[in-house]
């Protein structure tokens, strides 16, 4: 008989490669298996869930706001629809266990399966954990973090230190090659610098870019810049033919490529991103995002920052301390390795191996 695993989470990246990467682990480990999705409706996880080979069905679920009443009216409606789904949905599938990766949609999937006591599992990937895995923890047999000390959220005796799963290709990846560098028409003796806004795109950090690309061209630095789907086509007209050292793209699949020529990356602070960064000890000015639910992505950077693994410019000091800081790490490769070496020694190896082992443990 299959096992069946239900893997809930979305809304952002962060939420969901690491869904995927703990699927593609149980798949390699286990036998047999069968997958349910959950995610939210018109968020990226329903495009990209499906992308990696997985059935994904879709709530009608979104955040708590504190600012405007009448979208919290409708997220009431909205919650109490996405309890009767989850319920719908596991009594239909009848999982064998229920994993949360976060994000809105977990709630009332990993509630539900909780109340049915179906094995659930959550995996918070910030260093400060947000509401919805704070109460979920409660509820759930296990929680598995990458960060130490989260004791002062979570019930100590169900939480696991696993580390954050990220994608494979870039877990085994290890070293630049040249021929990445002639794929992309790119000089391996020049400063390559690449530009992330996030999985969903920037539009702050785009616009200081695309303000300051003079800025590369006179010091003949290539430039690598992800823009993010919603800002692509805005950037891609204007700038494209600009230089020949730019590549500009919406989102790059083979991130693990680009990621292991680049010099320098400009990246917000999600927690997966930071991971990635970790595993390959890439040399980060992070910007966290403000817009973001428990400042976590600030507390992130402030994180490693504090273990001078990072550089940090918050979003309101962008125009004044981005270029700078950046000048002080294209001119100096020590320093550029001293960031390096300290974030790769952060990276927790075999997370998505560790979880899996994990629900192996309670669900077989």
């Amino acid at each position: 008989m299959n096992k069946k695993y239900l893997i809930c989470g979305g809304g952002s990246g962060g939420h969901i490669f690491p869904a995927i990467s703990i699927a593609n682990e149980i798949k390699l480990k286990i036998l047999n298996c069968e997958f349910l999705f959950v995610g939210a409706k018109n968020m990226m996880e329903m495009k990209k869930v499906p992308e990696s080979g997985y059935q994904i069905k879709g709530l009608w679920i979104s955040g708590f706001s504190r600012k405007f009443r009448f979208k919290n009216f409708i997220f009431f409606i909205k919650l109490f629809h996405s309890l009767i789904m989850s319920f719908i949905i596991l009594i239909k599938f009848k999982p064998n266990i229920v994993i949360g990766t976060g994000g809105y949609v977990s709630g009332p999937v990993i509630f539900v399966a909780s109340i049915l006591k179906i094995p659930t599992i959550i995996q918070e990937q910030n260093s400060y954990p947000g509401i919805t895995n704070r109460i979920l923890s409660n509820f759930v047999n296990f929680v598995c973090v990458a960060y130490e000390g989260l004791d002062k959220y979570f019930p100590k005796e169900k939480i696991i230190f696993t580390g954050n799963p990220i994608r494979k290709e870039i877990e085994n990846f290890h070293s630049k090659s040249k021929t990445i560098y002639k794929k992309i028409s790119f000089d391996s003796s020049k400063i390559t610098v690449l530009i992330l806004g996030g999985s969903l795109g920037s539009k702050k950090i785009n616009e200081i870019i695309s303000l300051n690309l003079d800025w590369f061209k006179l010091r003949n630095i290539q430039l690598i810049w992800q823009t993010g789907e919603l800002y692509y086509d805005h950037y891609v007209t204007k700038y494209d033919n600009y230089d020949s050292k730019i590549i500009i793209k919406p989102f790059f699949k083979s991130i693990y490529e680009i990621l292991s020529i680049s010099d320098v990356v400009i990246s917000r602070s999600g927690a997966i991103a930071i991971s990635e960064f970790m595993a390959l000890g890439k040399s980060t000015i992070l910007i966290p995002s403000p817009n973001v639910s428990e400042d976590h992505q600030n507390k992130n950077a402030e994180h490693l920052k504090s273990r001078k693994a990072t550089i940090l410019v918050k979003e309101e000091n962008i125009e004044k301390l981005l270029f700078r800081e950046l000048e002080k790490l294209i001119s100096s490769k020590d320093k550029r390795e001293l960031l390096s070496k300290n974030m790769k020694k952060m990276y927790v190896p075999n997370a998505s191996s560790k979880i899996v082992e994990l629900i192996k443990k309670i669900s077989l």
